[in-house]
């Protein structure tokens, strides 16, 4: 598997993937990133409540942490003077903590030196839970296109 730093947005092409990136929440790491945005709701913390009362099978990975996710595999892509323009993410279906997650995208489209990149995060059985989309722009980049 490749990783994020072999993608060159420099050198990025319609339809090119993004290296992919394996990402599993631990019940650890819900609880730390849920305190560190303020964010109180039980089904990222409580098992018992959410699988008792929500009826979920197991803690739920919030959105937000998905969409950092994503922003994480487009700063990596970035090179120095490159600079995130846009970015926009919509949750799908519910993840779960311990369930191995994929996050990858494509080249949707390049015009100059802005990149558009289609993003998503999948979960084991090839089902979108988030997906979304940024707008980069590459240092230097449009004289050459």
């Amino acid at each position: 598997m490749s990783t994020p730093a072999d993608f060159m947005l420099a050198q990025a092409r319609p339809g090119q993937a993004l290296p992919a990136v394996r990402q599993q929440a631990s019940a650890v790491q819900l609880f730390l990133y849920n305190a560190a945005i303020w964010n109180p709701h039980r089904i990222h913390c409580d098992a018992a409540y959410v699988t008792g009362v929500e009826g979920h099978p197991a803690l739920v990975v919030d959105g937000p942490l998905q969409g950092d996710w994503m922003l994480q595999l487009v700063y990596a892509a970035l090179g120095p003077g490159d600079a995130l323009l846009s970015f926009r993410y919509q949750n799908r279906a519910s993840a779960y903590a311990d369930e191995p997650l994929t996050v990858g995208g494509t080249v949707a489209g390049v015009d100059g030196d802005r990149v558009s990149l289609s993003l998503a995060v999948t979960n084991a059985a090839g089902q979108a839970t988030t997906l979304g989309s940024a707008v980069v722009r590459r240092a230097g980049a449009g004289a050459a296109e």
